[in-house]
């Protein structure tokens, strides 16, 4: 097995300015990268560099299928020496359930060495009790499950109530998580606007209804939304669809390594001064707040 965990330079000078990010393995602050076509060197540079800040790789949309047999092998198998997950983009899915072929193609999966699926209906209609099965089927192969909410089409809005719904469906079948969908442009997308915002509603309705929020693995290829979802959420909120290249900015941010939150830490040790100067004051400001 391929070595993820290294000393790092200052390690026993600098902490992290935000602290408590989660070091794999982990069952939250997962990063899910999203590969359009990386080559098996680009792979394997990538892997030296940020393994053990990648979770799960997912071979985009159906290009797997692209590949040679042999070099998908080898690069599987290479991601799994380093401790990633891999599985195929959940459109390769529905192409199998198009064709009515998804049984051979999840079995295949398995062989070929994939360790996880994607169940999603993000541009075929599938069923509710047909989306069951697969996430069933799935889970009795021993992949880990991960099911998406949510249609590709640009403009396309699933009511909030009826995506709650999908996720407390996936999640009662077996999916370990449930990816909201943000594609990769992060823009008139599942819970994003036209300009990438984060639509505040849908999120707060979502966040006040789930058991948890580390169910959902949340798809945000922009900066910006990745910085919000730090800031609500903590350096250990689940994110999806990062690019290569913005692995280790995003790792970064998780950890207060960037300007974008390094603020927030900063913030954080002034209130803490200020409490250590002067705690009266301080509850007295949290008790008249909360009259």
């Amino acid at each position: 097995m391929a070595e993820v965990s290294l000393q790092k330079p200052w390690e026993f000078i600098l902490d992290d300015p935000l602290p408590g990010r989660n070091e794999k393995p982990r069952i939250s602050g997962w990063t899910m990268l999203i590969d359009t076509g990386l080559g098996i060197r680009q792979t394997m540079d990538l892997a030296e560099i940020a393994s053990g800040y990648i979770d799960f790789l997912k071979i985009g949309f159906g290009t797997s299928q692209l590949y040679g047999k042999s070099l998908l092998l080898n690069k599987i198998n290479m991601l799994r020496d380093y401790q990633i997950h891999v599985y195929p983009g959940g459109t390769l899915l529905e192409s199998a359930v198009m064709q009515n072929r998804w049984k051979e193609f999840m079995q295949e999966a398995k062989k070929i060495g994939f360790s996880a699926i994607e169940v999603s209906d993000g541009t075929l209609s599938i069923s509710k009790g047909l989306r069951k099965q697969l996430i069933e089927e799935a889970r009795d192969l021993g992949f880990l499950v991960l099911s998406e909410v949510g249609k590709k089409e640009e403009g396309t809005h699933l009511p909030i109530a009826e995506q709650l719904e999908i996720i407390e469906q996936d999640l009662e079948a077996g999916a370990c998580k449930v990816i909201m969908e943000g594609r990769e442009s992060g823009k008139s997308v599942g819970i994003y606007e036209a300009n990438g915002n984060i639509r505040e509603n849908d999120m707060d309705f979502l966040l006040n209804k789930i058991s948890s929020p580390d169910l959902i693995i949340w798809e945000a290829p922009l900066k910006s939304q990745q910085q919000e979802l730090i800031a609500r959420l903590g350096g250990n909120v689940n994110l999806g669809n990062i690019a290569p290249h913005d692995i280790l900015s995003v790792e970064a941010l998780r950890r207060g390594l960037r300007s974008d939150t390094l603020r927030h830490a900063v913030q954080n040790q002034r209130e803490s001064e200020m409490y250590v100067a002067n705690p009266s004051r301080f509850m007295t400001s949290i008790y008249v707040e909360g009259q």
